[in-house]
């Protein structure tokens, strides 16, 4: 955990403009109609070195790193990483189920994972970060139960496999400079893995086990959590944009306007729902995030799909600014500063003509059913 603290505050003090940007995008893929989207999240250690194997896997779109387990409500990483939130560190992994099917997902987990070492992962010691497979459902909770079960009594590992499965209550994204953090400072990240002995350890324990083999999942199968949603986030071409886009809609996302302050359709909407991009339709804010700034624009402490907003030095109008666009539309949403509250710091500052805002009564309806669950925890952890 020194090693890594140490390569961290180096970090910091590079100063990158990335680093107070928040949610970066990375490389996603759209997901089949027929399939949907599904999620699984898992705890393998430090969640820098669990985003590369799942991101690999064909039938992934998107690994976010982030914190679940624990008692503190939107941790901040040195909450988690000092110990006493109950938190453990994460990574939770988006898929088509129609690709890759949940069963594949946790064989890729233990093989990145030492699952007997009950007092952390390699370097970094203590409960934060324990290994786990957090599940949702029912089908998760067979699978996993049951992958471990036969890995146990294989003894293949020659020890007993302490690895948690446990019913997933929340998820907290991390702060957006831990997201895709081997692609933005390999050297570092690099440096720490090796130190730490990761790949030693792993070397160890896998390298002379044959891969299992896990079923492809069938046509129309899937485990986890299933999206009606067809993720296939497409632009239209320019004259379809002209035709159905209000000119202010069209000036904002196209050519980078700005809407007057105080006088826009959602600054001061209090109303439970999710915000998505008017071009596209992507998901990308919801209101639990949502705070009132006194900018007179909608405001939100951090993006309700990181893969799906992308940060951009904007040096235009003689200031230094990291802007944010839709990663698919590529639609102009607003820009990120670092002078939000708690638990990221940032403050997402968005024009409402880039927006479209669907309400929690009709998120079924039109094809986000994969956030009711959202709502539902945050009124769960109210009421307690």
């Amino acid at each position: 955990m020194k090693l890594r603290l140490t390569l961290f505050s180096a970090f910091l003090v590079a100063g990158a403009l990335w680093q107070w940007a928040g949610a970066q995008a990375r490389e996603t893929k759209s997901a089949a109609a027929a399939g949907g989207v599904a999620r699984a999240t898992f705890a393998g250690g430090c969640f820098w070195c669990m985003e590369p194997p799942f991101e690999k896997v064909p039938g992934v779109h998107s690994v976010t790193s982030g914190y679940a387990g624990g008692r503190v409500k939107n941790p901040s990483y040195e909450q988690v990483s000092a110990g006493g939130t109950g938190h453990a560190e994460v990574v939770q992994v988006a898929y088509d189920p129609s690709k890759v099917s949940y069963e594949q997902l946790v064989e890729v987990f233990w093989r990145n994972v030492d699952p007997t070492d009950g007092g952390g992962q390699f370097c970094d010691r203590g409960n934060q970060y324990r290994t786990a497979i957090f599940y949702e459902g029912d089908s998760q909770k067979i699978a996993a139960q049951e992958s471990k079960r036969a890995l146990d009594a294989s003894g293949v590992l020659g020890r007993p496999i302490v690895t948690e499965v446990v019913a997933l209550e929340a998820f907290y994204p991390a702060e957006g400079y831990h997201q895709d953090f081997y692609k933005k400072d390999p050297n570092r990240y690099y440096s720490y893995r090796a130190g730490c002995g990761r790949d030693k350890r792993l070397k160890e324990l896998w390298d002379k086990l044959p891969v299992k083999t896990v079923a492809a999942p069938q046509k129309g199968a899937g485990k986890g959590w299933v999206s009606v949603k067809d993720a296939s986030w497409t632009k239209p071409g320019e004259a379809e944009l002209k035709k159905t886009l209000r000119p202010l809609q069209y000036q904002v996302t196209q050519e980078n306007g700005t809407e007057y302050a105080f006088r826009n359709e959602y600054w001061n909407n209090h109303e439970p729902g999710i915000y998505v991009d008017v071009v596209s339709g992507e998901p990308l804010f919801s209101s639990l995030d949502k705070f009132d700034s006194g900018t007179g624009w909608p405001s939100f402490t951090r993006p309700l799909v990181t893969a799906n907003v992308v940060a951009r030095t904007d040096a235009s109008h003689g200031m230094l600014r990291s802007e944010v666009r839709s990663k698919h539309a590529d639609s102009h949403l607003g820009h990120v500063f670092d002078d939000g509250p708690k638990p990221t710091g940032l403050r997402y500052c968005l024009n409402s003509a880039a927006l479209r805002f669907v309400p929690l009564a009709k998120l079924e309806e039109e094809g986000y059913a994969e956030y009711k669950v959202l709502f539902e925890q945050a009124a769960a952890a109210k009421a307690r």
